[in-house]
């Protein structure tokens, strides 16, 4: 049987955690984690921790990973998510930034991104995104 890992705090830590389980500005989601923590340091099981706070064994089990591998900041805030890679932005990029440095509009000084987007036949926003990773500010 697996066992989870023992949670020792310190005075600093506790003070912020029992702040949080019980502050009326802290957002719920922090003051569950805060919660599974300090149960959790006074030697309670994850199965008895999800029994008294009403969610899973598996959520205990990974924020009392987290805090014990990162301390407090790793309940502070969310890990990373992936999420989907621009693929389209990505093919189209060097194409925008080209046609934006050396090309420039007729009956116009510089492009908008509306006459750049409309010349190409895509999208504005592409166009706005594009221009905003690689700080270009034709106008």
């Amino acid at each position: 049987m697996r066992m989870a890992a023992p949670v020792h705090l310190t005075k600093a830590e506790e003070k912020a955690l029992q702040k949080w389980a019980k502050g009326r500005c802290t957002p719920v989601r922090l003051m569950i984690r805060s919660q599974i923590i300090l149960l959790a340091a006074q030697g309670k099981p994850n199965k008895e921790i999800a029994l008294a706070l009403g969610i899973s064994r598996k959520m205990v089990g990974l924020w009392r990973t987290r805090f014990v591998e990162n301390r407090m900041a790793g309940i502070e805030k969310d890990a990373p998510r992936g999420g989907r890679k621009p693929t389209k932005r990505e093919k189209l990029a060097r194409a925008i930034i080209k046609k934006t440095t050396q090309e420039k509009p007729k009956d116009a000084t510089h492009w908008s991104v509306r006459t750049l987007a409309k010349e190409m036949g895509i999208d504005p926003t592409m166009v706005d995104r594009v221009w905003k990773a690689n700080p270009l500010k034709p106008h």
